[in-house]
Formats: structure tokens, sequence, C-alpha cells
């Protein structure tokens, strides 16, 4: 990312530059808006503990990663966190500087806890210095540049279209008066004065600023910190660049631009020198846990520990008898939204089978939509597309659509243009008035239409399709015992004015809903050709088994059957099933917006649907609010357990697994993913400041990338504080994520062992590790390699 110069010291520019690199690598990235993933904001902590994370986030950011011990206070008060909990936290915490005993640790949840407090940047310094505040001035200028560079479409023009980032704002700066009206001189001329590279300008700033190699990776990090989500889109760039192979060097710009800043300040301050030097030193020393760190990490644990023991007491059990063949199978996402549905599904009729895998059912492509030229990756982040499909109409309808699309471009181009806005607001604005009233009231027009069956394109010859078909339905645990009609439900979330929508959809779908991918699989797994290739891959699929695509619409809890995309005589033989299944299926909505509507603050069962349909609605769904746990495991294991929608179920039975290579796929992919999605609610939750998307009601679209508050300034990455506050308490409660694992614990240390990244997350704390036996919690995985057995403990009521 970051190249190398030849005009400075070389031992000092590469201790700079590798810090520069480390720092940026501290960064998460932030997907934009169209496709959000769930990332994991301590991505770049993982090889350190929760504890040092806080420890070097608090001097970095200034937040911590852990809540208020008010909270855990009141958990214990309540009963809800037991005595034992405490003990196990504080036996288990590696940490030399943990209390003595309990009675210390309890002593400490009423001890006030000093807020953490960032070293000063120069910037920090010079608006104590001069009233300005220059913090403000940076985040408004770059953001301003920022939005233009970065844009993905929303903007009409830009500035130095084609330019990397660091040319790009040079041109920028060089001929903006904002800095040197606010009272920051010569600033124009310091930065046409800057080197040409942004590693030049790099190293000359740290030597402007006197930053050794030992305070220059954290003194980097905080300047990263500072710009928000710009650098975390940035980071972005650089995680879709290396998946490509490739490189980029913008998060290298992003630190030069703030270099120059600090640079250009302290120059026109000198006598803020000496104050400067001691924040400097502040970063030289190095990052480690407090006592108070410490005493945060073991109450964490606690709750946790507290969590898995209510978890493990409704697990387990015997699967209710079932007919011989199934009366219906339905795969859903592991998404924790689709536990409460399975389960009210499953309770409709005897003979109901409900099956958990990855949403994108485990077909890697990038689709081409209905009247569009955009692929859409519809799989996780972490892999690759290796196959393209497209959805395509008959001739006339298709160009139709494309007409109709360009011309929608075109008019909101028009009434976004800064000439003709005004005009439009004059002339147009009345025949608006219905529309607005309408999303007012939560009336807005429904979306038209389905989108054309999607298929695969180039088409794989049967054998290759029969091979992709059957490792999706392995994956699932789906290769024999099957019924007559089989459901592939993916999930989607529709809702009006909401920039952050897509993070209500699949994040298995890269953003998207799920029903692409179903679909997809749906007409692989009916196609004769398949078919005939299925035995040679260990699949036993009778001649009358019909797989029908659905989609679960979380906002609403409906599902759409795609029964036009069966041919005409199998839907006709499978009438009466496929009308079961839709009366089985409404019935369940039913039942899951009852349930949900409880959550949702001023709702009822029969407002959710106008929820999704109000432009004004800040809460139309909870999304994942709550996920807490994972759980691979034979259905057996939670059939008919409430788990109040906080588990990611995945279907896994590891006596049909050879040579272990489901579960080394569960651990290596749905599970991180997991792991991503319960840590950003846990930081959204924690630390919204720097984590979280802030107000929702004052938030402004940038670019097609994220969102500020009000009308410039910094980037908000991540959650909004309404998708984890109901306006009086947390949603969401911060817990780390508790992985339940059936299968031998010999083999899941195996994976681990191949897999030195995953095994860092549950090593260093950032995720549980339990092993199951039958259901029921056998083991706990010690960080560092090793179980420990678990005692038994009592079913709940």
């Amino acid at each position: 990312m970051f190249m190398k110069q030849t005009d400075f010291a070389p031992a000092r520019m590469s201790a700079l530059l590798g810090a520069a690199e480390a720092a940026a690598r501290a960064i998460p990235p932030a997907f934009p808006l169209d496709a959000t993933v769930a990332v994991n904001p301590f991505m770049g902590q993982a090889g350190e503990t929760p504890a040092a994370a806080s420890a070097r986030l608090a001097r970095t950011a200034g937040v911590r990663l852990f809540g208020p011990r008010a909270r855990i206070a009141a958990e214990i008060a309540a009963g809800r966190i037991a005595d034992e909990d405490l003990v196990e936290a504080l036996i288990a915490c590696p940490s030399s500087l943990k209390p003595a005993d309990l009675g210390l640790l309890k002593s400490r949840l009423g001890a006030p806890r000093p807020e953490p407090e960032a070293p000063p940047t120069v910037a920090d310094l010079a608006a104590q210095r001069t009233g300005v505040d220059w913090p403000a001035v940076i985040e408004r200028c770059v953001g301003l540049w920022a939005a233009g560079h970065f844009d993905r479409g929303q903007a009409l023009w830009l500035p130095a279209p084609g330019a990397d980032a660091w040319a790009s704002w040079r041109a920028w700066a060089a001929r903006d008066l904002t800095p040197e009206i606010a009272g920051l001189a010569g600033f124009c001329a310091h930065v046409s004065a800057a080197p040409d590279t942004p590693e030049r300008a790099i190293c000359r700033a740290a030597d402007a600023l006197e930053l050794d190699e030992a305070a220059a990776e954290t003194a980097f990090h905080r300047l990263l910190m500072d710009l928000g989500g710009w650098a975390q889109h940035a980071r972005w760039l650089l995680w879709r660049a290396e998946q490509e192979g490739g490189t980029d060097r913008t998060l290298a710009g992003l630190l030069a631009i703030r270099l120059i800043w600090e640079e250009a300040l302290l120059a026109r301050h000198p006598d803020l020198a000496e104050r400067w030097r001691a924040a400097a030193a502040a970063h030289a020393a190095p990052t480690a846990p407090s006592i108070e760190d410490v005493i945060d990490w073991i109450l964490q644990d606690a709750a946790e520990r507290a969590f898995q023991r209510r978890l493990a007491a409704r697990l387990g059990g015997a699967a209710p008898a079932s007919p011989a063949r199934p009366t219906l199978q339905a795969a859903f996402c592991i998404d924790v939204r689709s536990e409460p549905f399975r389960r009210a599904l499953e309770a409709q009729a005897p003979g109901i089978e409900t099956i958990g895998c990855a949403g994108f059912f485990g077909l890697p492509v990038a689709h081409l939509p209905h009247a569009s030229d955009v692929d859409e990756a519809r799989l996780p982040a972490l892999l690759r597309p290796t196959l393209s499909s497209v959805a395509r109409a008959p001739e006339p309808r298709e160009r139709a659509a494309r007409i109709k699309a360009r011309a929608i471009r075109a008019w909101g181009r028009f009434r976004q243009a800064a000439v003709s806005s005004f005009a439009f607001v004059e002339a147009a604005g009345p025949a608006y008035g219905g529309k607005l009233l309408a999303g007012a009231f939560g009336r807005a027009a429904k979306d038209g239409g389905l989108e054309p069956a999607p298929r695969l394109d180039p088409a794989p010859d049967p054998a290759a399709r029969a091979k992709a078909a059957a490792s999706a339905l392995a994956a699932m645990g789906l290769t024999k015992g099957f019924a007559r009609l089989v459901l592939l439900v993916g999930h989607g979330a529709r809702m009006t004015n909401n920039p952050h929508e897509s993070a209500y959809r699949c994040g298995a779908c890269g953003g998207h809903d799920g029903a692409v991918s179903a679909r997809l699989l749906a007409g692989l797994l009916n196609d004769p050709e398949t078919r005939a290739h299925l035995p040679a891959h260990g699949v036993e699929l009778p001649d009358d088994t019909l797989f029908l695509a659905a989609l679960h619409e979380t906002t609403t809890d409906e599902a759409i059957l795609f029964e036009a995309d069966l041919p005409a005589a199998r839907a006709a033989a499978h009438a009466a099933e496929i009308g079961r299944a839709r009366g089985w299926l409404a019935a369940a909505g039913r039942q899951v917006r009852a349930e949900r509507a409880l959550r949702l603050p001023g709702a009822t069962p029969d407002t959710l649907a106008a929820r999704a349909r109000d432009w004004a609605e800040v809460r139309p769904e909870w999304g994942l609010a709550g996920c807490a746990a994972f759980i691979a495991a034979p259905r057996a294991a939670t059939a008919g357990k409430d788990l109040g929608g906080r588990a990611f179920l995945h279907s896994y039975d590891w006596r049909g697994d050879k040579g272990f290579a489901t579960l080394e796929l569960i651990l290596t992919a749905p599970v991180v993913v997991a792991g991503w999605i319960s840590l950003q609610y846990y930081a959204s939750a924690v630390a919204p400041e720097v984590f979280g998307a802030g107000n929702k009601l004052i938030h402004n679209v940038v670019g097609g990338i994220g969102v500020v508050e009000g009308n410039g300034g910094r980037l908000r990455a991540g959650l909004p504080w309404q998708a984890v506050h109901d306006g009086e308490r947390l949603a969401h409660e911060p817990l780390r994520l508790t992985v339940l694992v059936e299968a031998p614990p010999e083999a899941i240390s195996d994976v681990l062992a191949r897999h030195p990244q995953v095994a860092a997350l549950f090593d260093n704390g950032w995720l549980h590790l339990m092993q199951l036996e039958d259901g029921r919690v056998a083991a706990r995985y010690r960080p560092g390699g090793g179980w420990r057995a678990e005692a038994p403990v009592a079913a709940a009521a």
C-alpha cells in the first residue's frame, strides 16, 4: 500500500512507512450503502485481547470497548448475572492486574471510572490556543473534498476526476481559501509546496512534528480515526483491491492529508511545540491495558457467561417424532430473524422440517439484474464470485425497462442539478404533495413486479451444475430424505427512505436479498440434466421432489413464492403441496408478527407492513439487534426452543461430514461473518460516537457511500443509534458472539490449527467457542488450545 521512497534516511523512512502501514491496517473497512456488509470494527485489533484493544482505542479514538458498569451492576442486582458467572470470569482472566477475589471485583462496580481521553492533536491544541475549532474546520474541509472525490454517482461533477486521492486533494486544497479565512495564513501555499507523493509527505510531516518511530504508529492511527468513515471507506478500497490481487494507496493519501494539516498548524503556532511534544511522548509509551480495562473485560465476560448459562438450559432434547417422509422441508438463511419464523413454521403441522444454511445457498455469483449493466456480488464479502448470473426479460419488456430506468435516472439528476433544482421545486412541488402525504402516513407505493427468473450465464455443463448443486445440498446436510416439496427461502427487507436499507438484507448475499440465490439453486435442482448427475455426488433425490424458491420479507414477515419459475407441469403436479405451504407460511408470518411487534416501540401486528412503507419510520424492524449466539448442530438441539431471535442456526451433522470439510467451511466463513455482525452491533452500542452512524433524523447521504449528520463533515460508518436503541434503553444487548458447535473437540481444534486467523478470534477473546454433545453443552474452548469440560446445566422450564 505504501511505496518506498529514496530521499529520506532509509531506516527512518522504512520505520515511518511501516508505522503508517500498521495504522492503516488498524482501520476497519466500511462498505458503501448500496451493498452494506457488516464488518468487525475491531478487525485491526484481532491480534490482541479486548482489554488491550480498549487501551489502544482509548489512545487513538478516546473510547473504551466496554459499556457502563452500571448496566452490569443492574444485571447483578436483578439476578441475571450470578456470582458463579463473576467467579468463572475472574478465574478465566489471564491478566496479572485482575482483582484478587470476588469481593474486590464487586467493590469496583460502583467506583468512578475515568473517561478515556486521547492525546491531543496539533489541531486540538491550536483550537485551545486560538478559539477556532480547528478539528471542525478540518473535518468540514476534508469532508467537502472527499464527498466529491469518492462519489459513486450522486454528484453531478467531481474534483479532479481520475486523479488519485493525494493529487486530487492537493489540487483542491491549493485553491480552497477556507483555512486561510479561518486564520491559517499561507495554507494554500503550504499545500502547493507539499511533496508529490503521500509517502514523502508523511515522512516530511513526521520530521516537522518530531515524531519518533515509537510514537508514529498510534499517532498516525489517531489521525486516521479523526477522519471517521472516510478512512474506513479508503480501507474498503484497499480491501477490494487486495481481493483482486492488487493494492490501493488511498489510505496513504488520507494520512498524508491529515498530517499536512498538523504540520501547517504547528508551523503557524510554534508556541504549541512543547505541548505537542508531550502528546507525542504519550504516543511513544507502550499501549497496555490498565486495571480498569481488565475489570471491564472481566465484567463483560461475566455477562456473556450468564447468557451462555441461560442458553445452555434451553438446548438439547430429543427431536419430535415425524413421519417417515417430511411433509415439507424449508431451508432458511442462518440470519437470526429466521429463527422465530422457522419455529413458527414447524409448529403449523407435524412433519415440517426447517434447515439453516448461509443465505447465498453456496452459489458464489456475480449477478446482472434486470434492466441493469452493473454486476452485484451476491455472496459473502470473504469470497470472490466464480459464477455469473443474469436476469433478462423478453426483448420488448427488457428494452422498455431500460428506457424507464434511464428516464428515472435523468429525471432524478434534473431534480438535483444546481440550476434546475430550484425551478423544479417551484414548478413541480405541488404535484408531489400527494406522494409526500402518502409517505407520511405509511402509504408509499409498493415496488412493482418481480424480477425475471435469473439464470447462470455462461451456463456450466450439466456435470458442473450438478457438482455445484450437490455441494450446496451437502452444506445444508440435505442429501437424502427429501420431501415432495422443498422450499429454498432467501430473505430481504423492504423499507422506504432508509439509507441503511441494505444493512437489513442478507449479509451472505453482499447486502442484497437472497431471492436470486434461492431461485438459481431451485432452477438447478429442478433441471433434469442436472438431476441426472446428482447420484454421482451421493445425493438421493426422488423424482417427485420439487424445489421452490421463496423470499422471507423480514420487515413484514410475509413470504413470497416464486411459482412462476416452475415448469407448468411440475407446478400442477404439486399444486396441493404448494397451496398447503402457502397457508402454513402465512400462518407462521402472523405468529411471528405478533411476537415481533412486542419489541418495536408503538407497533402492533397489523401495523408492521405500514411501518415498512413509512418514510418517517426510524425503526421499521430491529434487523439483527440482539444477536448473541451461533449454533451449528442438528435441528434436534434447537427444535421447539424459543431462542428469542438471537441465534444464527446452521444445520450441521458431523456424522455425515467426511473429512470435516463442512465443519471447516462453517468455522471459516459463516462463523466469521456472524462474528463480524455481532461485533458491529456491539461497537455501535458501546462506542456509538466512533463506530456508529449517529442520529437517523439528521442524516444526509453523501456520494452513495455513507451518511453525515447535518450538512457536512465526518462520514459516519456503522449502525444508526435507532438501530440499537429504542429511545429509552438499548435494544441490542452488547455481548460477544458465543459459537456452539456439535462436533468432536479434536476436529474443531484441527480446523483452528489450519486457520490461525480464525483461531485468533477465540484465543484473544473476541468470540466464545463451546462444544455440544447430543445438543447439550459439553466443553468450553480454552484460549491457546485445549478444552475444559462444562458441568451439565439444568433444563429451562
